[in-house]
């Protein structure tokens, strides 16, 4: 089965990279963009029940995945 990660910065935490974005596409002539974050994605091949695969996937994502200190992921299976 496949599970896709989302690890994005929590609230309040700046994000140099999202602004750089958000004033490329500014200056690209993209209007209505009021602010930028930037994420990572993965998308990973599991083996398995779902619930041992979260698990697993949740244990990977505190140690490895995300930075918890200011980082927030979500999990799909």
């Amino acid at each position: 089965m496949k599970a896709r990660v989302v690890v994005t910065l929590k609230n309040g935490v700046l994000d140099p990279q999202g602004k750089a974005i958000e004033g490329a596409l500014k200056s690209l002539g993209v209007s209505g963009v009021d602010s930028v974050r930037q994420g990572k994605v993965f998308d990973i091949e599991v083996t398995g029940d779902a619930t041992t695969a979260k698990a697993q996937l949740t244990a990977a994502c505190e140690k490895l995945l995300a930075n918890t200190v200011i980082e927030n992921y979500h999990i799909d299976i």
